[in-house]
């Protein structure tokens, strides 16, 4: 494809994952059922599409990690207790692909950082755990997440301390992002699930869309920095 055409295409797909985005979180805010079906599938779906005409690797994982993200919305949309469950094992093996991804694109050089920054995330989505009223048949799941979440919050923080590159900034971003994301999720569906939190899942869903399209910004610059690497 014309690299001009190409350019072209990602602005047209950037901007079309925006509007939808848009439109996402001003359906959540006002409850349009409907629209929700519709615009929340699209956000990982529309991704797919930019990172396809973005890379030049084109990482089957990456395209799995968004589909896993698509289930995982479309199992958030009811609020029942049984679609959650199925939505926390989506979300538990999308959470464990992105950790071998983010493994497979950084190196941690320094494990004292890493140590330094889990325990604290670790401790805080402890306190969580045991501060609210989790199913019986969730609470594993939480847990592990809980622990991934720490260790994704650690690679993030212990990788820009050692270099704070563009691509390591992007990770912290992302991650900082996907962090909020989880907070906010397990306060609206733990401890305020018997109130009507109008606000929450608008934020959610800004946090997701933000936290998604850094972390295909920082795939897109870790491609473009091992092709650099190569060539030289």
């Amino acid at each position: 494809m014309n690299l001009e055409i190409k350019n072209c295409t990602v602005k047209i797909i950037t901007i079309m994952y925006f509007l939808n985005a848009v439109i996402e979180i001003l359906a959540e805010t006002f409850s349009f059922k409907i629209v929700i079906l519709i615009s929340k599938p699209l956000i990982p779906l529309l991704l797919m599409i930019l990172y396809y005409y973005s890379s030049t690797k084109r990482n089957k994982l990456f395209f799995v990690i968004l589909f896993l993200s698509l289930v995982t919305n479309l199992f958030f949309i009811p609020n029942s207790k049984e679609y959650l469950f199925y939505g926390l094992i989506a979300y538990t093996v999308h959470r464990i692909l992105l950790l071998i991804l983010i493994f497979k694109i950084v190196r941690i050089k320094d494990y004292v950082p890493f140590f330094l920054s889990t325990l604290p995330l670790g401790f805080i989505f402890f306190f969580l755990i045991t501060s609210s009223d989790i199913p019986e048949n969730s609470y594993y799941l939480i847990v592990f997440q809980s622990i991934m979440a720490a260790v994704l919050g650690g690679i993030a923080i212990a990788s820009y301390s050692v270099n704070d590159s563009k691509q390591n900034s992007l990770l912290l971003i992302s991650v900082i992002l996907f962090l909020g994301l989880q907070l906010v999720v397990y306060i609206e569906r733990y401890f305020l699930a018997e109130f009507n939190s109008f606000c929450l899942r608008p934020l959610a869903m800004t946090l997701n869309v933000c936290a998604f399209y850094i972390f295909y910004k920082f795939v897109i610059a870790s491609e473009k920095e091992k092709k650099k690497l190569n060539n030289n």
